[in-house]
């Protein structure tokens, strides 16, 4: 029998990325591995309830330094705009001694961690081995990082990338100028990443093989770093806490697969012109919809920002909200025939393991690779098209979503029947276990 080994994990401090190695903390404490978990003050809050495991999973919270350009008391993600990320990735790395000195006092065999590329260093001084954990698909960080290409050459795939469709059109590469920006105390972003990649000792994965084994292969070869991967590390099923009675309610009042869900993440605020237009677009397909978006930008409400008439329009049918909902059990209830998604990792990963059909916005550059890899390497999903001017209009998004939703629709059948057959492999908890198990050995070989 292998020993047991103690883990730091110290995420960004973004609640896609937290939740993420929350879950993976929950798959190792379970195996009876220790974690010591770093975070922000402010988090604790939210993640707490997700520890499954407290006897195993301690959660060590940081003082998050004041910058100059950070609002007051911002410690997450969640408090800023996405323009901010730069100055919480200085606060961050001004955490830098408080981390140091955890890993004294702890002794961890292990140091899981994404953006805090320095990590591998205080790993090294304290004879931990560093283990670089991606929360975003392989797909993407195969094609934005390579050592020896500079984020210029995104355009053109890199020598030895698989042939593959997941690959950005011409004019969407500016979508990957944030690479280049200042992302923290003197360095860019695609400088942080590579360092953490080509310093750490070991790269994980959120990713199966089933789907996307090429990407990775790809990845080992260029970082020459074995590269484990966890599996798709989805959340257990939460049966402690019913959906609240208000989203139970409505639901229940609409014909199974019926109705359309829309949501684009925590850190997406639209501007108002695109805003009223997403809203357009839910009302002209005619079908009962729930949108849950922040207010838009200059708004502080959702309802100031609607379309003139809108809500007496759809009044009974529709509902726009601004503030969280439990999305894993929206979309796992049986009205929902639609999850409309900016294609964020996680929210992908959510969609495929529910029955509903699924509509992609993508916003940022890695969600543009996650949803080529949905809708043109697996053909589970369909992607809205753009206009000119990089968003999309009231018909396009209609467009795509009668294309799914309606009964005879070639293109809508050919996704179901794809998204069924992944969908039933991705939840064989064979399937899951068997990746969990796999990993769990690798790091009780690597300690």
């Amino acid at each position: 029998m292998m020993s047991k080994f103690h883990a730091f994990m110290f995420p960004w401090f973004g609640f896609g990325h937290m939740t993420a190695f929350l879950h993976l903390a929950n798959k190792l404490a379970e195996k009876g591995h220790k974690i010591t978990f770093l975070l922000p003050k402010k988090a604790l809050k939210q993640l707490e309830p997700l520890n499954l495991f407290p006897d195993y999973i301690f959660f060590h919270t940081l003082t998050i330094p004041s910058v100059d350009g950070l609002p007051a008391g911002a410690e997450t993600t969640s408090d800023i705009q996405i323009s901010s990320g730069s100055f919480l990735a200085s606060a961050m790395d001004r955490t830098r001694n408080q981390v140091q000195e955890a890993v004294s006092i702890g002794k961890p065999d292990l140091i899981f961690f994404d953006f805090a590329h320095w990590i591998p260093e205080i790993a090294g001084e304290y004879g931990a081995r560093s283990v670089n954990f991606i929360t975003i698909s392989a797909a993407c960080v195969a094609i934005s990082f390579v050592p020896g290409r500079s984020p210029d050459d995104l355009a053109v795939p890199p020598p030895g990338y698989p042939s593959s469709k997941v690959l950005l059109r011409g004019q969407e590469t500016n979508c990957f100028s944030f690479l280049s920006h200042p992302f923290g105390d003197n360095t860019t972003f695609y400088e942080r990443i590579m360092i953490g990649l080509t310093n750490c000792d070991v790269i994980s994965i959120r990713t199966c093989q089933e789907m996307e084994g090429k990407f990775c292969d790809f990845i080992e070869s260029q970082f020459q770093r074995e590269v484990l991967l966890t599996g798709p590390m989805l959340p257990e099923p939460d049966n402690s806490k019913p959906l609240e009675d208000q989203w139970m309610q409505w639901l229940s009042r609409f014909e199974p697969g019926s109705v359309v869900y829309c949501a684009l993440g925590s850190q997406i605020i639209l501007e108002k012109d695109q805003f009223q237009e997403l809203c357009l677009g839910m009302e002209l397909t005619g079908l009962p919809f729930l949108v849950a978006v922040k207010p838009p930008k200059g708004s502080s409400t959702i309802q100031e920002a609607l379309p003139n008439g809108f809500e007496e329009r759809v009044k009974g049918r529709g509902v726009v909200w601004g503030r969280w909902v439990q999305q894993p059990l929206i979309l796992a209830h049986p009205s929902i025939g639609c999850f409309v998604s900016h294609c964020g990792f996680g929210s992908m990963w959510e969609g495929l393991v529910n029955d509903c059909q699924i509509v992609f916005i993508p916003h940022l550059g890695e969600q543009i690779f996650n949803t080529r890899l949905m809708s043109e390497e697996l053909e589970v999903s369909v992607e809205v098209e753009r206009e000119d001017t990089g968003w999309f209009s009231k018909e396009s998004l209609s467009g795509s979503i009668r294309s799914v939703m309606d009964k005879d629709s070639e293109l809508g059948n050919l996704v179901r029947r794809n998204h069924a057959k992944w969908k039933d492999s991705l939840v064989s908890t064979g399937l899951m276990n068997g990746y969990v198990n796999k990993f769990i050995e690798a790091l009780q070989k690597l300690v």
